[in-house]
């Protein structure tokens, strides 16, 4: 899935500031980005549920992560942490990296396995998993177009 050359570090700030630059709902911002590059870290992700086990062979991965203590308003927090998120699979294209969104909440067992993995505090909450990297085989987008699902209104 990904080759074994690492990540440079100007290309993980330019994904971690592109995940900062995301609206949210009440500009509540919820998301801390914890960056595991340590190998070893990697393989333990991978094992957090059964659809991790891309993590193991990437060279990074980003959790996108919330903090109960700063939030006014619980409502809103899966949608912003997904548009951070969505910002960074963009950048992901935009720098020739390829990565995927693995969710950890609403999950319990997900969110205690991450949680243990990274020592997360428990006011730190975490939504999903980015193992990212550079491509081994590059797919050209698909179309996903569909026009009956478009409607103009008046």
């Amino acid at each position: 899935m990904f080759e074994e050359r690492a990540v440079e570090a100007e290309k993980i700030d330019k994904l971690i500031r592109a995940g900062f630059a995301a609206p949210s709902a009440l500009n509540e911002r919820p998301w801390e980005f914890y960056v595991i590059t340590n190998k070893e870290k990697l393989q333990e992700l991978s094992t957090t549920s059964k659809y991790a086990k891309p993590v193991a062979n990437a060279p990074a991965a980003i959790v996108i992560c919330y903090n109960t203590s700063t939030l006014k308003n619980l409502d809103f927090v899966d949608i912003n942490c997904a548009i951070a998120a969505e910002n960074i699979l963009i950048e992901l294209e935009e720098l020739g990296l390829g990565g995927v969104f693995m969710a950890v909440r609403p999950f319990q067992d997900r969110i205690d396995a991450v949680s243990k993995v990274l020592s997360l505090p428990e006011n730190v909450v975490p939504f999903n998993i980015m193992p990212f990297g550079y491509p081994k085989n590059k797919r050209p987008a698909k179309e996903r177009y569909n026009a009956e699902r478009v409607h103009f209104v008046d």
